[in-house]
């Protein structure tokens, strides 16, 4: 029992470890960076919130937010905005921790907060890629990839079966893309399903519809609990699908590892997490198989390469959830075009009919993969014409 002990506390300090190294290349950048303002803007067009950082020395980093800014916007621009200015943007790892710090803001933890600070971070890091001329990528690790793989989703629970998977076909036409997500269950509705056997006949209609050719993912959104989750469970493992998503309600992480251990099948899990010691915990206690956090959710690029550090230390891989409106999925292009450990397929949500307009060469979608963006920092090159019709919210 004791050398058993001693080999998890032992693993334990190297997921520690592990998630202490520096990630940010400091030494691209010679001499101080000091951060003059921040602003939140509205572009009505385009729906988008967008974060903008200016340097005294006059460069600039632009970043969009999700729509939940419309509401947490007071928590941004009063407990965490203030923090940063004024500061070198050469220290955004110790920035982040102490903003955590900053007139109490722990008591704030959450996705509420952490959001906050990821839109603050993705803009700095925008504005420090701009400087030296490299890609967000490139600041944060080593470019391993171009070309991300993407799986389609229609995010919708209101479908019967046979439009669900009509409409995952659609997506896979439009896209030539290979693997799909669908959601089951009601969410966070403790068995519940949003259409009375909608769950079960899903399951069994996509691999028939779908054939064996396209990898299926499923997303239970916190729906069921431990008996009702294994058994859902059982039904993907004989369609032989990739990943089972949050069965169990998220902040459940004993349940979920119940589930975990009883199945064969993956379980992905992570989305709402913020913490990176329950990261950890999820990480050595086996509670997930693929790891799942969330960029914005979990406070920005820094914070959740450090996740992904551990998971890959644990030979674990890492699909980071997207919850972005509009340009969310520039974010994991970026993340997953460095990361040593990514899943197969990574999370695609929206049109880029019009976002795809904003870069330089124009990001489209190709025999399902998506171009991680080539221009500086964050590569939007076409962010001129937004911000000229964008509005400063106070």
């Amino acid at each position: 029992m004791d050398r058993n002990r001693s080999l998890t506390e032992e693993f334990s300090s190297k997921l520690e470890e592990a998630a202490s190294l520096p990630v940010l290349k400091r030494e691209y950048f010679s001499t101080p960076i000091i951060i003059d303002s921040i602003e939140l803007l509205y572009n009505e067009e385009y729906d988008f919130y967008l974060v903008r950082s200016r340097s005294k020395d006059g460069a600039e980093g632009i970043a969009v937010a999700n729509k939940r800014a419309n509401f947490l916007s007071s928590i941004l621009q009063n407990a965490v905005i203030p923090y940063f200015l004024g500061k070198d943007a050469r220290d955004l790892e110790l920035l982040i921790e102490g903003v955590f710090k900053y007139k109490n803001n722990y008591k704030l933890s959450g996705v509420a907060f952490w959001s906050c600070v990821a839109w603050v971070e993705f803009s700095l890091l925008d504005m420090l890629g701009k400087i030296i001329n490299k890609p967000v990528g490139e600041l944060l690790g080593n470019t391993i990839r171009r070309e991300i793989p993407i799986y389609v989703a229609s995010g919708r629970r209101e479908t019967t079966p046979k439009e669900e998977v009509d409409l995952l076909v659609q997506k896979l036409e439009a896209t030539g893309a290979r693997a799909v997500k669908f959601k089951l269950g009601g969410r966070m509705s403790k068995n519940v399903d949003s259409i009375a056997g909608r769950t079960e006949g899903l399951i069994h209609l996509s691999r028939k519809v779908l054939g064996d050719q396209i990898t299926i993912h499923a997303d239970g959104n916190g729906s069921f609990d431990v008996e009702k989750a294994i058994e859902i469970g059982r039904l993907l493992e004989g369609i032989n699908a990739y990943f089972y998503e949050e069965p169990c309600p998220f902040d459940y992480l004993e349940e979920t590892k119940q589930v975990a251990s009883a199945l064969s099948i993956p379980i992905a899990f992570g989305e709402q997490e913020t913490s990176l010691r329950r990261f950890r915990w999820i990480i050595e206690n086996k509670a997930a198989r693929i790891i799942q956090p969330d960029l914005h959710y979990n406070g920005g690029f820094i914070r959740t390469t450090r996740v992904a550090r551990m998971a890959e230390l644990a030979g674990l891989p890492t699909t980071v959830h997207i919850s972005g409106d509009g340009l969310g999925f520039l974010y994991m292009l970026h993340f997953t075009s460095y990361l040593p450990n990514p899943g197969r397929f990574q999370e695609f949500k929206g049109d880029i009919g019009k976002t795809g307009l904003l870069f330089d060469p124009i990001i489209k979608i190709k025999d399902g993969n998506l171009q991680v963006p080539t221009g500086p920092g964050l590569g939007v090159t076409a962010i001129d014409a937004v911000l000229q019709k964008a509005k400063k919210i106070n």
